[in-house]
C-alpha cells in the first residue's frame, strides 16, 4: 500500500465516523480531519510522481565530501 492510499484509506475511516456522529461539533472535526488526510494523499501522489533519486557523494576520507582538497 502506497502512503496515498493509506492517507485515502484513513479519510475513508474518518468520513464514516462523521456520518454517524451526532454532535455537529464533532461531525465538522471528522470531516475536517478526512480533509486533511486527502489533502496529505495528494501531496504523496505527487511526491511520488516527482520522486528523485539522488547519489551519495562518496568522499576519500572522514568528513570530506569529495570536493577538490583544501
Amino acid at each position: 500500500m502506497t502512503p496515498a492510499d493509506h492517507y485515502k484509506k484513513l479519510a475513508a475511516q474518518l468520513q464514516a465516523k462523521a456520518r454517524v456522529e451526532e454532535s455537529p461539533d464533532l461531525r465538522a472535526e471528522w470531516n475536517h480531519l478526512a480533509r486533511s488526510y486527502l489533502r496529505l494523499a495528494e501531496q504523496a501522489e505527487r511526491n511520488h510522481r516527482t520522486d528523485s533519486r539522488y547519489e551519495p557523494i562518496l568522499g576519500r576520507g572522514r568528513g570530506d565530501l569529495g570536493g577538490e582538497p583544501a
